[in-house]
């Protein structure tokens, strides 16, 4: 199966009011009618790999594949709190592409659904977020994700005399303490200004693989009442998470740093391991001053878990777009595009199936990413990545485990408090019928 999903990362800060820009040539300056091209807005989000250069060259790939049309560009933060306050004020995109949940927009048919005929070849992934109540409100990105591994400083490993990667937690302990011991920073540590998230993403890795590793139903019984977030399976992977940080293996100046200075801070070997998305493997083939090795999280039986979300995010169409079917002709070209595929594989490092050629020229961080990838679904260590997957937690959970994540790492939370507040917040997002 055909597997696509554009890499979702960290958003350069915005504003609620978007700037909108020409992206691609055509020509024409109203709506539809008397031959004139038909405009449409195109929601961006922009990151370290997805710079305003790579959305204007595959907007306009799109744009030139599709007569009649202008795309205008409008620039935001990839975050369900901004999608929505877009729509409140009346200024929703026509196409957008992200990690916002779609359900609800769906429950205010604000998208245009789409038929199978519509989507030609491409097939839709079980569990894929753009279906919703057996309606499909639009196809998958473009690539795969694995949310988070774990990519690794080579040559501060050796100089902590570590010899191999950790293949269960107490390795993954051994590993911290003698590279502490070496006086080198085990972790590497984000969630500073609007990038809390950053801070999240070792937690994330964590319940991944123990909770999800064990149990890939965890979520749905959650969801049934069956399961908490205080039962004993769960408050493990937080104490964890908490001990990390009471033995000092996470840098912690690092709380206060964006995302594009947690990223840095490791370029700069501030820090051993940084666990995040594989789109960093996009920046670390720019080039490193060190050699570069990833690997998943192990949990405690062994097993090396990737977290891939479930068919990603999908490229949607608003059901109010001046030109609805020519507005899924664009997202559609978007998302198929050769020359996009290829570019998005390059820029943020999106995890192609075997069936695909890699693209001539990819770097050995982006080639040892991609072998991890395969390697845990040959085998079948991949599960959900649980906080990326829509329908897997209620919409804006993620967001807001966030700050109490950070609260945990610094020791204002405990465990206990922190599995509580999220049963509490579990309870006031999720959506009611």
């Amino acid at each position: 199966m055909r597997r696509m999903t554009l890499a979702v990362a960290a958003l350069a800060a915005g504003s609620i009011m978007l700037t909108a820009c020409m992206a691609g040539g055509s020509t024409g300056s109203g709506a539809a009618g008397d031959g004139e091209d038909v405009e449409l807005t195109f929601f961006t989000f922009e990151t370290p790999n997805l710079t305003p250069e790579y959305w204007d060259e595959t907007i306009a790939n799109a744009e030139k594949a599709v007569p009649g049309v202008k795309i205008n560009k409008i620039v935001g933060e990839n975050t369900l709190e901004y999608m929505q306050s877009l729509y409140a004020s009346g200024q929703a995109p026509d196409i957008w592409l992200g990690g916002a949940s779609l359900l609800p927009f769906v429950a205010k048919g604000q998208l245009a659904e789409w038929s199978e005929d519509e989507l030609g070849d491409l097939e839709i992934p079980p569990g894929f977020q753009g279906v919703v109540d057996g309606k499909i409100y639009g196809p998958p990105g473009i690539g795969a994700q694995a949310i988070p591994l774990v990519y690794y400083n080579k040559d501060a490993f050796e100089r902590a005399g570590i010899d191999s990667v950790p293949t269960n937690w107490d390795e993954f302990e051994d590993a911290c303490a003698k590279l502490k011991d070496a006086g080198i920073t085990p972790l590497e540590l984000g969630g500073g200004g609007e990038d809390t998230w950053v801070a999240g993403m070792t937690s994330s890795a964590i319940i991944a693989s123990d909770i999800m590793g064990n149990d890939p139903d965890w979520f749905t019984k959650k969801a049934a009442g069956e399961v908490s977030f205080t039962d004993p399976e769960f408050l493990a992977t937080t104490e964890k998470v908490a001990n990390l940080a009471k033995a000092g293996y996470f840098d912690m100046d690092g709380l206060s740093r964006t995302y594009p200075e947690v990223e840095q801070s490791f370029l700069d070997q501030d820090a051993a391991m940084y666990v995040m998305g594989n789109w960093f493997a996009a920046t670390a083939d720019k080039g490193l001053d060190f050699e570069l090795g990833v690997f998943a999280m192990p949990n405690d039986e062994g097993k090396n878990i990737v977290p891939v979300p479930t068919g990603g995010p999908a490229i949607v169409v608003s059901a109010d777009a001046p030109d609805v079917d020519l507005a899924k002709k664009v997202a559609l070209e978007f998302i198929t595009n050769p020359k996009n595929v290829e570019k998005n594989t390059i820029a943020d490092a999106s995890l192609i199936p075997p069936q695909f050629d890699v693209p001539e020229g990819m770097g050995d961080a982006y080639l040892a990413t991609l072998d991890a990838y395969r390697a845990a679904f040959d085998s079948d260590s991949i599960v959900a990545a649980w906080a990326n997957s829509t329908g897997m937690t209620p919409p804006g959970f993620a967001g807001a485990m966030d700050p109490a994540t950070i609260d945990l790492i610094n020791g204002r939370m405990t465990p206990e408090a922190y599995g509580e507040y999220l049963d509490k917040k579990w309870d006031e997002l999720a959506v009611t019928e």
